[in-house]
């Protein structure tokens, strides 16, 4: 089984090396596939350095765009061209840590689900180092993204996912456009219209080791209203 772990990266220097050295060790069928936003802090150099003595790095480097939502959509259409297949999808930060990863691959392996949500908000799941006014933010939007989606999901808003090479083929990559962090929803809502299976499994999120979180009150404003738009396009 040959599985893609993409990692959209801007500015993420310091958290980089460690994180994919800590996925790779998980097994030989695992690669990383680093999207980065042309980060000041030359995190796609430390990656190409990284790809030269180790195959299963790939890095793209994007140049004069920028977005989690359309990074996030370049590695997953780079890894159905690939031939991935499965891909896993999560942030450079450390806050979803490598270790859960092999829990969140078991629904996928035993064809249990197409799509596994790695969870703060069912049983066993929760977050660590984080404010109070984050964690009841978390609770708000997620609550908040069920009642207007309908999604029959926990955690909305976690974008720690495990994806099946029929989740890869089936979702229109090609049609999503949100730029931001909202392309976890909007990946959630096409995956139920076309019933896809979707599982959550536990995860602990832990807040980042290092660097600075881009998350800001504009982002998430511009995300609830784009779950509207969602709604009822």
């Amino acid at each position: 089984m040959r599985i893609v772990v993409t990692l959209p990266t801007y500015n993420e220097a310091e958290n980089i090396a460690p994180l994919i050295e800590q996925i790779l060790a998980l097994g030989d069928e695992f690669e990383v596939l680093v999207i980065d936003d042309d980060s000041p802090d030359r995190t796609w150099e430390i990656v190409m350095r990284l790809s030269k003595s180790e195959p299963r790095v790939q890095l793209i480097r994007r140049i004069g765009e920028r977005g989690r939502g359309t990074a996030g959509l370049v590695g997953f259409k780079w890894a159905r061209e690939e031939g991935a297949d499965v891909v896993v999808e999560m942030d450079a930060d450390f806050s979803h840590q490598p270790k859960f990863i092999p829990s969140l691959l078991e629904p996928i392996r035993s064809g249990e689900a197409d799509i596994v949500i790695g969870s703060r908000l069912v049983g066993g799941g929760g977050e660590t180092g984080r404010s109070p006014l984050r964690t009841l933010i978390t609770l708000f939007a997620n609550s908040y993204i069920r009642f207007v989606l309908g999604l029959p999901i926990r955690d909305c808003t976690s974008g720690f996912r495990v994806f099946n090479r029929r989740a890869l083929e089936s979702l229109p990559w090609e049609h999503m456009r949100c730029q931001g962090p909202e392309i976890v929803q909007e990946v959630l809502h096409e995956a139920r219209k076309l019933g896809l299976k979707i599982v959550e499994r536990p995860i602990i999120f832990e807040e980042r080791r290092a660097g600075q979180s881009t998350f800001n009150l504009k982002i998430m404003l511009r995300s609830f209203l784009y779950m509207i738009r969602l709604r009822f396009r």
